[in-house]
């Protein structure tokens, strides 16, 4: 129906069959068809024929209003499922609690600059939550943490972009040791149950006969390095977080043996984006361009009460 109602909008914006001919490159006849084919869709007359050419009458001319609305309204579909098209409309994007924090607001922010026509709802939540929306259509894509080797489950759509390396530490007058033993020994904020990071640790720390003893349990990574920072306890957190926080010398990094924690950042979601497939790549290109560069100098694991009394007081008169 919907080439049978484009024949009758190129009909009335002609004034003639033939000159609706030329404009669908179709021969008269066939647009003759076509307006007589809906005509008997509608089991109605739309045109009147007691003239010469032909002329809408009064439905018709109502017909014509409600067939310009849903060709625009179809064309509107198709820009939407388009991948070429402009990237449009509303992108929900959902963000597990380790990735939603100031550090990475940049490669968000550049999505509306690029595209100003998309609009942005994020949301943050646990890796397993933000699954659950993704299956049931209330988000589009997730950025999330996931242990090596894993994928979402299915029938959601992983894609690896980059790896989170996580560091131990603890405030830099600490005296914990980086050792299993001593850090079995010590007071830890960590994220609450059900965070994957948090799994990885304790499973880590048990193979060694060790439980770390929790102090505090908080999805805040800013609140985490405050309480680390003050001496509170013994922290887990991102890498990327510490260094651009400016916090490389207000902590101490440990690294008990065999510990190397780097969880996968991906992104997930549940099908095809259509028109909005352009902004999540450009989404995906800035986390991974600042994830990766993150990752590459790693944070000193030497506090100031390691510098050498003479160097301290050195560096003091300078």
């Amino acid at each position: 129906m919907l080439d049978d109602l484009r024949a009758l909008v190129e009909f009335a914006q002609a004034g003639s069959i033939a000159g609706a001919a030329d404009r669908l490159f179709r021969t008269p006849s066939a647009v003759t068809r076509q307006l007589q084919r809906l005509e008997a869709e509608l089991g109605a007359e739309l045109l009147d024929r007691s003239t010469k050419p032909p002329r809408l009458n009064s439905l018709g001319s109502r017909v014509l209003e409600r067939a310009r609305d849903m060709l625009q309204r179809t064309e509107a579909l198709r820009s939407l499922a388009s991948p070429d098209a402009e990237p449009h409309g509303l992108l929900r994007i959902g963000l597990s609690h380790p990735l939603a924090e100031r550090t990475l607001i940049d490669p968000i922010q550049a999505l509306p600059e690029k595209y100003p026509k998309v609009r942005l709802r994020l949301l943050s939540e646990l890796a397993r939550e933000l699954f659950q929306r993704l299956l049931a259509g209330e988000l589009d894509v997730a950025v999330v943490l996931l242990p090596e080797g894993k994928t979402a489950p299915p029938p959601l759509l992983t894609k690896i972009i980059a790896s989170d390396r996580m560091e131990i530490v603890q405030s830099a007058a600490g005296n914990v040791d980086d050792d299993w033993k001593s850090l079995g020994r010590a007071p830890w904020v960590l994220n609450p149950p059900g965070c994957p990071l948090r799994a990885s640790l304790i499973d880590r720390m048990e193979r060694d006969g060790f439980t770390p003893m929790i102090a505090a349990e908080v999805h805040n990574m800013h609140l985490q390095l405050a309480f680390v920072q003050s001496g509170y306890g013994v922290g887990l957190l991102p890498a990327r977080f510490i260094a651009r926080n400016h916090s490389i010398h207000a902590v101490k990094v440990l690294r008990p043996p065999s510990f190397d924690l780097r969880p996968a950042v991906a992104i997930v979601r549940a099908g095809q984006l259509g028109a909005l497939g352009k902004a999540v790549e450009l989404l995906e290109h800035g986390f991974r361009k600042l994830l990766e560069a993150a990752d590459t100098p790693k944070p000193i694991t030497r506090s100031r009460r390691d510098v050498p009394a003479n160097r301290r007081k050195s560096q003091s008169r300078k």
